[in-house]
């Protein structure tokens, strides 16, 4: 028992040392571009990632109690989907550029959700049921695509921005009374023509992929995460349903829930119209999350209801 309880806690050790220090490393490689960087912090993530599902199993081998029925394995599962679900995309897209962002809340969540380790009591008799290995899985893996999404609609608002802001400082005017040159190029001209004469910080913006990519990728996640919260919806309907004799009640967590659904589902609505698509719909994702963060932690922890990670 004692040997396992070990291999527990250094599991939790390893997972979040490697993203601490991979966070840091893809930090640099952010804003350096410097490949060993690169390569330092991946591989950290990667060896994070793979402690942290080893950690869970482990812990459910250990005690016998699936280890998702409270916040502390929750936010462990959270963490561990939202590097897995980056490290797919960031492969896929060359985009490890955002991975510092990633772990670093991933960490964040790992760390707090230690804070809520409430030993290996048993669950209450409401969540002793097959659904919390179908349920609880599939909706905290909806949270962490969310997570993935919200980190790349920061990055592409910084770009967005940037470049307005250039074209409204610099007109054409003004380039061609300084002898500069006006060179359209991709999604960010203003950046694109500022970068080739010198500007550094436009320099080191146009090192980030178009804004085009970088709405891709949001949309990829957002597509990843809304089927998975849809299926845990009806999921954790029929939970209820079992565990309360109701499928909805209107308790705070499905009331939350829902809303958060809804804002998703709008994401992907207004993906389709061009005059939406980009700006728009970046900032729905990033309200979006904002309103996951609050179905996800805040009705738990400040609102009561029927719904609760306390054993």
């Amino acid at each position: 028992m004692n040997g396992h309880l070990q291999a527990d806690e250094l599991l939790m050790i390893v997972a979040i040392a490697c993203y601490v220090f991979g966070a840091l490393a893809l930090f640099a490689y952010f804003f350096s571009r410097e490949a060993w960087l690169r390569n330092l912090g991946v591989p950290l993530a990667i060896v994070g990632c793979v402690a942290q599902f080893a950690q869970l199993f482990v812990r459910w081998e250990l005690t016998g109690i699936w280890p998702l029925l409270n916040l502390y394995g929750s936010l462990s599962l959270f963490a561990a989907m939202s590097v897995a679900i980056f490290i797919g995309m960031a492969w896929r897209y060359k985009a490890w550029y955002a991975g510092g962002f990633v772990l670093a809340l991933a960490a964040i969540a790992l760390a707090y959700g230690v804070t809520w380790n409430e030993g290996t009591m048993p669950a209450v008799p409401s969540l002793q049921s097959y659904w919390a290995k179908i349920h609880v899985p599939i909706v905290v893996s909806s949270y962490a695509a969310f997570l993935v999404a919200f980190v790349f609609s920061v990055i592409y608002l910084i770009k967005y921005y940037a470049e307005a802001r250039v074209a409204a400082t610099v007109s054409t005017v003004e380039l061609a009374g300084t002898g500069m040159t006006m060179s359209v190029r991709g999604d960010t001209p203003a950046l694109a023509t500022a970068a080739a004469n010198g500007d550094r910080l436009a320099q080191w913006l146009e090192t980030l992929p178009p804004l085009a990519q970088l709405d891709v990728i949001v949309y990829r996640a957002v597509a990843i995460g809304l089927p998975l919260i849809s299926i845990g919806i009806i999921t954790g309907a029929a939970w209820a349903k079992e565990a309360w004799g109701a499928y909805w009640q209107w308790d705070p967590k499905e009331t939350a829930a829902l809303c958060t659904w809804i804002v998703y589902l709008a994401y992907m609505h207004l993906h389709t119209r061009g005059a939406w698509r980009g700006l728009r719909t970046n900032w729905v994702s990033v309200v979006g999350f904002f309103l996951v963060i609050f179905t996800y932690l805040g009705v738990n922890i400040w609102i009561s209801g029927l719904h609760s990670y306390k054993m």
